[in-house]
């Protein structure tokens, strides 16, 4: 939980689930997320070795993030987190 327990970070990485996205399309499909929040959780979830960015030598520079190999193993819980999600979502 210390490495995905946040509000953002299950999020960012259940959209990389099925391919690499550039940055400004990731940041997209989160909506309500500022850019100074984006950008602190991409950079927390880089130094735990979950996602990886390459960055393309192009002006103005463009960067995509994927899952890493340790991302990888967290597919089965993301998805069965919206599951349970899509379930209960009416239920409160």
């Amino acid at each position: 939980m210390k490495l995905i327990g946040t509000k953002w970070k299950p999020l960012v990485l259940f959209h990389l689930l099925e391919a690499p996205l550039p940055s400004g399309m990731l940041q997209k499909k989160v909506p309500g997320i500022s850019n100074k929040m984006f950008t602190q959780t991409v950079r927390e979830l880089e130094k735990d070795v979950l996602i990886s960015r390459e960055v393309f030598p192009v002006v103005p520079p463009k960067g995509e993030y994927q899952l890493t190999e340790r991302g990888k193993t967290l597919k089965s819980i993301l998805n069965a987190l919206d599951k349970w999600g899509t379930q209960n979502q009416n239920q409160e």
